[in-house]
């Protein structure tokens, strides 16, 4: 087998146990858990698997070292060791982006600053010329994370993050980050084999990642990735791709159950249609206008999996928290007579799971962006069992 190399993937604040079981499946080794992320192992034919198949990874990072770097001259020394060379050419372009913890440094563009004059330093000098800096599409993009004076650098294989799935081009107030609807789904067991319902889709974020599951599309199918353009690795990673591609495509299956979207704004309502329509999903998604605290007008059989994000409203402004409690009370009316539904609920209000007067059979807490969340479970009402397997 080819050699395997160190790789970590960030994911959204608590979903680091969803993405660890997510990467076993894609054929990751030595999976280990990690704030904010994965740790894991993997050649490259299955580092690749990854970026065209994880629904839930953020980023994807070749892990290239780890240093003591204090002071600015620190920093610099760090990164002059790293063989650059192996991974640039005077025609690559690059840039590099720098988080702090705890550290020294007051502003990260000056980290990076640091470490992309040792990175051109060091290549002037085994190689007589430099790379050139390009912020907006580089061809290799080096991430670097600074916690006190502990350095790490990578390489981020995909580029872009992969929450970009191509399919946003209309967007409403706080969308959810794909990867986090995706991470909804998974938590809720969702497979694609069952009808789907948002009675409040907002820009259709939930319905899409579960559309993507349903008809069993790769959620990289439609993009690159930074590694086809590496020295050394990009022509050959650009073919492995593409077979993956084509066996991906020949995976995709028609959806067996329709995915229903209600929003009561017409600018949601236009956005959800639009982004449909970008994702290939036109077929799959049913889009209407309706009011969640009114009966969604859906078919009674076969019931299946009602997962939605409701507002969580301004919880400062006044009598605010008051009118939200009303409105998730007509919302526990209203969802809980749909008979056989199970329900996910992904709520960012405090007395939302009270106001709901609905008991959930579980939960786990996440974060949407910075806003703590608690993700609620609802078994189905009538006795229908849980969700087909």
């Amino acid at each position: 087998m080819a050699p395997r190399f160190p790789l970590f993937a960030t994911t959204s604040r608590g979903t680091e146990d969803l993405l660890a079981d997510e990467l076993r499946e894609l054929g990751a080794a030595r999976v280990k858990q990690d704030r904010g992320g994965v740790r894991f192992a993997a050649n490259l034919d299955e580092a690749l698997r990854i970026l065209l198949w994880s629904r839930l990874s953020m980023r994807v990072l070749w892990q290239l070292g780890e240093f003591d770097a204090p002071g600015a001259d620190g920093l610099y020394e760090a990164a002059r060791q790293v063989p650059w060379e192996e991974h640039l050419t005077a025609e690559t372009t690059f840039k590099v982006e720098a988080t702090l913890k705890g550290s020294e440094h007051a502003h990260s563009g000056f980290v990076a600053l640091k470490l992309k004059d040792a990175i051109v330093d060091r290549l002037r000098e085994r190689q007589g010329s430099r790379p050139n800096v390009d912020t907006r599409n580089p061809d290799v993009t080096v991430v670097a994370h600074l916690a006190g004076t502990t350095l790490s650098l990578s390489l981020d294989l995909a580029g872009e993050p992969l929450n970009r799935r191509g399919y946003r081009v209309a967007k409403t107030e706080a969308p959810m980050k794909e990867t986090l609807a995706a991470a909804v789904l998974r938590a809720a067991r969702y497979t694609g084999d069952e009808p789907v319902l948002d009675p409040m889709c907002g820009s259709g974020t939930l319905l899409i990642e579960a559309g993507l599951i349903a008809v069993r599309r790769a959620p990289g199918l439609h993009r690159r990735f930074a590694v086809e353009k590496w020295t050394g690795m990009g022509e050959d990673a650009s073919a492995r791709l593409q077979k993956l591609k084509d066996e991906a495509r020949a995976h995709e299956r028609q959806a067996p159950f329709p995915l229903y979207g209600f929003d009561r704004d017409e600018d949601a309502l236009a956005a959800v249609q639009r982004n449909v329509q970008a994702a290939r999903l036109s077929r799959e998604i049913r889009i209407e206008r309706g009011d969640a605290t009114g009966r969604p007008d859906v078919p009674l059989e076969p019931p299946g999996l009602l997962v939605t994000n409701p507002p969580y409203g301004d919880r400062l402004a006044a009598g605010g928290q008051k009118g939200m409690k009303s409105f998730y009370y007509k919302l526990g009316e209203s969802l809980g007579a749909l008979q056989g539904w199970r329900m996910a609920v992904l709520s960012g209000n405090e007395a939302f799971e009270a106001a709901f007067h609905r008991k959930p059979s579980g939960s786990r807490e996440l974060w949407n962006g910075p806003i703590e969340c608690e993700l609620l479970f609802y078994p189905p009402r009538g006795g229908v069992p849980p969700p087909r397997t």
